[in-house]
């Protein structure tokens, strides 16, 4: 009889362990499960804000997607007022016209031609041994975009306004940008396609 309760023990024993194995097997796939999730909403969560800023539209219908990569595109220029440090910066066809001579040649910028000019509030160097301004917080993004057909009206030049909220870390587009110094005050360099600044010698 002991013999028999032996055997029965001995047989059931190895299905015990491999039902042992399968549960931790399922832990461990849960596990696996969980993570991949988590990673992916992080990777959602990043696409989602990549997007957001590249999703604005300015009540004229200028797209901020169409200045795409403009974080990397040449300087042209730069300017300050009491309130704003101003760094001026434009797309390649923009760039590769200024070195032809555009627009001190007479030509007009090519269609497809793109500037931005970005601006920060100033402040104070604490470091440098001497007195400067630096950049501050970041505040505002002003584009302008070459395209003679959708902007017949204003010399082919279409203008808007993004402003930054360092609060939020989001842009919006700025919902007065058509009367924020747009195409009324670039008719005073009309002669010069519309452009205020030359591309400076560096």
């Amino acid at each position: 009889m002991s013999e028999l309760v032996t055997k029965s023990v001995a047989q059931e024993q190895p299905g015990q362990k491999i039902e042992t194995r399968t549960a931790a097997q399922r832990v461990a796939g849960f596990t696996v499960v969980v993570t991949a999730v988590a990673v992916l909403a992080v990777l959602v969560a990043t696409a989602v804000y990549a997007q957001d800023k590249y999703s604005l539209k300015s009540p004229s219908g200028i797209a901020f997607s169409d200045f795409k990569g403009y974080e990397d595109w040449a300087v042209v220029s730069s300017a300050r007022t009491d309130e704003v440090l101003k760094v001026i910066v434009g797309n390649p066809t923009m760039i590769t016209a200024y070195k032809a001579g555009v627009p001190g040649s007479g030509q007009p910028f090519p269609e497809g031609s793109m500037i931005v000019k970005l601006q920060w509030k100033p402040k104070k160097s604490t470091e440098a041994p001497f007195a400067v301004d630096v950049p501050d917080v970041f505040k505002q993004a002003f584009v302008m975009e070459k395209d003679s057909k959708r902007f017949p009206k204003t010399g082919g030049w279409g203008y808007a306004v993004f402003n930054y909220d360092a609060a939020s870390d989001k842009f919006t587009a700025d919902e007065k940008s058509l009367a924020d110094c747009g195409h009324s005050c670039h008719v005073a360099v009309k002669a010069k396609d519309y452009i205020f600044h030359p591309y400076q010698k560096r």
